[in-house]
């Protein structure tokens, strides 16, 4: 159980950064972007942390309040939904 959700915790953050990365990427050629959506869900889904790291390496969504605060309100839930499954 410990292992599959290290795993998880891994793989989701690792697609975060990729995703949010590539829309950094795709706004800088005015191509078809990923939605705002989309972002929060893999944050929602336990990858706030590879989201937040590509947010400010990439400096990328830095300026909407709705990352600069949600965002970090997720790595929050994350962190304790993790703690509480990897302590069950």
């Amino acid at each position: 159980m410990v292992r599959g959700i290290l795993l998880w915790f891994v793989i989701i953050n690792v697609i975060g950064y990729v995703v949010m990365a590539e829309d950094k990427d795709k706004a800088r050629k005015r191509r078809d972007r990923v939605p705002e959506k989309t972002l929060f869900l893999l944050a929602l889904m336990g990858g706030a942390l590879g989201v937040l790291i590509a947010m400010y390496r990439k400096r990328h969504k830095t300026r909407h309040a709705s990352f600069r605060i949600g965002i970090p309100l997720l790595l929050v839930l994350n962190f304790v939904l993790y703690g509480y499954f990897l302590s069950s």
